[in-house]
């Protein structure tokens, strides 16, 4: 079932007296439960696209749906609630509140959707538990190391529920075991509770997890190759209810 659609998307800036064309006309759609990663070079226009995807920046031409809702018309105020409700994000940078714990910053998101105290712990602390970092839920997010960090990020992305995870070069701070680590979480959550992952990456890391691999190159869609997802491993880790 088509999820995300994006027709004939355009996005210009202005930057001084020059206009730069960051995404050139694509066209585009994800279907429920993929696992794509968008890939190109630096200016290429993978994370203006992502934010579109988003509701983070607007189109100056086209149309983005996302379950049916044409994410570049809705006002300021109903693009928070949409993306609180629906599209998980984790950023390169983790955007985590460095002054609060690993616990209450997975819970935040959901504190702003008016969840109880209770609930808001449990799921909280089976996230943490289900990224592997059980024993770290009441550390700060400045006693972490980057893997853990962006593992917060992810769980905190996960919390609310959402339809979407857009992930933009969420393995770039990450070494080499760390990244597995991260990618075999994520993997695991698309195949066991469907959860659809975009990633705007670099990391060939990413490239090779990934079921689908849009290529874009001066703003346009330079290719996109359905891949065979990579064969269930076996004797991973157990089934979590997320």
């Amino acid at each position: 079932m088509k999820v995300i659609d994006i027709k004939n998307v355009h996005k210009t800036y202005r930057k001084a007296e020059v206009e730069v064309h960051a995404v050139r006309g694509i066209d585009l759609s994800f279907a429920e439960g993929e696992f794509a990663a968008i890939v190109g070079p630096s200016g290429s226009g993978k994370t203006t696209l992502l934010n579109m995807i988003g509701a983070l920046d607007d189109p100056t031409e086209g149309e983005i749906l996302v379950n049916n809702t044409n994410v570049g018309e809705l006002k300021t105020s109903r693009k928070i609630d949409f993306r609180m409700w629906n599209i998980g994000f984790v950023f390169q940078s983790y955007n985590l509140i460095p002054v609060l714990t690993a616990k209450e910053n997975v819970e935040f998101v959901m504190h702003l959707q008016g969840k109880s105290k209770a609930e808001r712990e449990k799921r909280a602390k089976e996230l943490l538990e289900a990224v592997g970092l059980g024993d770290r839920m009441n550390a700060r997010i400045g006693q972490l190391s980057g893997g853990q960090q962006q593992r917060v990020a992810v769980a905190r992305a996960l919390a609310p529920k959402p339809k979407f995870i857009l992930a933009d070069e969420p393995t770039a701070n990450l070494d080499s075991k760390s990244t597995s680590t991260l990618l075999d979480i994520m993997e695991r959550l698309n195949e066991e509770e469907k959860v659809t992952f975009i990633f705007s990456t670099h990391d060939q890391r990413v490239v090779k997890k990934a079921h689908r691999v849009v290529t874009i190159e001066d703003g346009k869609v330079a290719s996109d190759e359905k891949l065979q997802p990579p064969k269930s491993r076996k004797g991973g880790p157990k089934k979590e209810n997320f």
